[in-house]
């Protein structure tokens, strides 16, 4: 169930920063595709729609993604990416097979590179706390 909110609040957003954040917005120039992230059973999936600067998402699979992210489980998805070295841990899931990707790797790089723009932003104030 996390792993599903998860990929539903990615959806959100992503669809959020590229309509407001100029910097995301960018990275989506000339990129008219759909992905998809989804657990290796297909009981977990959404796939993500990129189209004219802007990205959508829905649940479910979608045929002939340009590429696709599979995880072993939804438990594993979601502490794969929640984990604080992510590449790291996407790393050692494909090693060990436990992400299986499929389609174009470039895409899966510079969707890796996306994920940067959702974070929030900390507070000037949160860093003198520290």
């Amino acid at each position: 169930m996390k792993f599903r909110f998860l990929l539903w609040m990615m959806g959100r957003l992503m669809a959020k920063a590229s309509r407001e954040n100029p910097a995301f917005q960018e990275q989506l120039v000339n990129r008219d595709m759909v992905f998809q992230l989804h657990t290796l059973d297909s009981k977990v999936a959404r796939h993500f729609i990129v189209k004219d600067q802007r990205i959508t998402s829905k649940r479910g699979t979608v045929d002939a993604p340009a590429f696709a992210i599979g995880f072993k489980d939804g438990a594993y998805g979601f502490a794969t990416m929640n984990a604080k070295n992510k590449q790291l841990a996407f790393m050692q899931g494909i090693q060990n097979k436990d992400i299986q990707i499929q389609g174009n790797p470039a895409l899966v790089m510079w969707f890796q590179g996306l994920t940067k723009y959702l974070m929030p932003k900390k507070k000037s104030s949160e860093k003198k706390a520290a």
